[in-house]
C-alpha cells in the first residue's frame, strides 16, 4: 500500500441548530470543513483551516483530535463567537429552509495556512467565497509542484459571485456540484451534458452529487455512474455532501493517485462515507462509525454494482 499525503480542508465551521419532520437538536458540531476533515481523516493525514470563535465548545476540538486532524491553521478568535446556523428541513426533506446566520468571526475570515501546510499536495476547498478560494490558491506552489485541488460550490455563489466562481474552475482539478447547481451553473437538465459542459469551463474532472440518487463522475479517461447506498435509518442529510468531497480528497490522497481507477474507487467510498453522515445528527455517527464499517459498505457498494 502507498504511503498516503496529507490531505488539506479548508472551509466552514459552525455550531448548528437542525430540525427535521421527525426531531430537532442544537449546539451541534457543523460546518463543511468539520464534515469533510472529519470524512478524510478515515484515509490521510488531515490538516484543518477554519476559524472559530471563543465559545467554540472543547468537546468539538477533542473530537477533532479524536480522528488525528492537525489543527495548526485552526484560528481561534479569543473575542467573537463562532459562526452559526439554523435551519428547518420540510416534509419528506424536500428541501430546507435557513431560520438564522450568525456569521460571528466567520464574516472577516481569511484563510492563512501555516508554512507547513503550503505543500499538501491534495487539497480541499469548501464552499466558501470563490474570493476566499482564490486567497488559499494564491499561497499554494503552482508549476510542478502545484497540488491536486477539489473545490465545492454553493448556489449563493453562483447567484452573486459568478465571475469569480468561473475564474476559479480554470484553477482547480476536481470540481465538487450538486445537480440543482449544475442546472443553475450551465443550464442543462441533462446531467450528462452539464457534466461535459462543466469540463469545458476548466476542471479536469467533475462529480456532480444527486443525493439519494448517488454520484456521476466525468474524467478524461471516461464516465462513471455510483448509486447511492441503501440507508435505512435516515435522520439528517446535514453535510453529507461535505463529507462525500472530503472523503474524496482524503481517499485520493491516500493513493496518491488521480487516474480514472483511482477516481472510481474514492467516488465508491466516498459514497459509503456519505452514508453514515445522514443517519444522525451532525458529524455523530461518521465520527464513531469507524473505518471497517466503511470498508464493509464500499464492499457492498462494489458488489451492488457489479454484473
Amino acid at each position: 500500500m502507498p504511503t498516503a499525503s496529507p490531505a488539506l480542508v479548508i472551509g466552514s465551521i459552525g455550531i448548528d441548530r437542525v430540525a427535521t419532520p421527525f426531531a430537532e437538536a442544537d449546539n451541534l458540531l457543523g460546518g463543511a470543513a468539520s464534515y469533510a476533515a472529519i470524512a478524510a481523516s478515515y484515509f490521510a493525514p488531515t490538516r484543518l483551516v477554519g476559524v472559530v470563535g471563543a465559545d467554540f465548545p472543547s468537546a468539538f476540538l477533542r473530537r477533532y483530535r479524536k480522528h488525528g486532524l492537525d489543527l495548526a491553521g485552526l484560528q481561534i478568535d479569543p473575542h467573537g463567537k463562532t459562526f452559526a446556523w439554523s435551519g428547518k428541513y420540510r416534509e419528506h426533506f424536500e428541501g430546507r429552509d435557513t431560520l438564522e446566520i450568525q456569521l460571528n468571526v466567520f464574516q472577516n475570515f481569511s484563510p492563512v495556512l501555516p508554512a507547513a501546510y503550503r505543500d499538501s499536495p491534495y487539497v480541499m476547498l469548501g464552499a466558501i467565497q470563490p474570493s476566499l478560494q482564490h486567497h488559499v490558491l494564491d499561497q499554494l506552489p503552482r508549476g510542478r509542484r502545484r497540488p491536486f485541488v477539489l473545490a465545492d460550490t454553493f448556489d449563493l455563489w453562483i447567484h452573486t459571485t459568478k465571475p469569480d466562481l468561473l475564474r476559479l474552475l480554470q484553477r482547480i482539478d476536481l470540481f465538487v456540484i450538486n445537480e440543482d447547481e449544475s442546472l443553475l451553473l450551465t443550464g442543462e437538465r441533462n446531467l450528462v451534458l452539464a457534466g461535459r459542459h462543466l469540463r469545458q469551463l476548466g476542471p479536469r474532472i467533475v462529480v456532480i452529487k444527486k443525493g439519494a440518487h448517488g454520484s456521476l463522475l466525468f474524467h478524461p479517461n471516461g464516465y462513471f455512474s455510483m448509486s447511492a447506498y441503501p440507508v435505512t435509518k435516515f435522520v439528517d442529510p446535514t453535510g453529507a455532501g461535505d463529507s462525500y468531497a472530503g472523503a474524496l480528497i482524503g481517499c485520493l490522497a491516500a493513493a496518491n493517485r488521480t487516474d480514472f481507477a483511482s477516481l472510481k474507487r474514492a467516488v465508491a467510498y466516498a459514497t459509503a462515507v456519505s452514508s453514515l453522515t445522514v443517519e444522525s445528527f451532525s458529524v455523530n455517527r461518521l465520527s464513531t462509525a469507524g473505518r471497517a464499517t466503511i470498508d464493509r459498505r464500499y464492499r457492498e457498494l462494489v458488489a451492488m454494482t457489479q454484473l
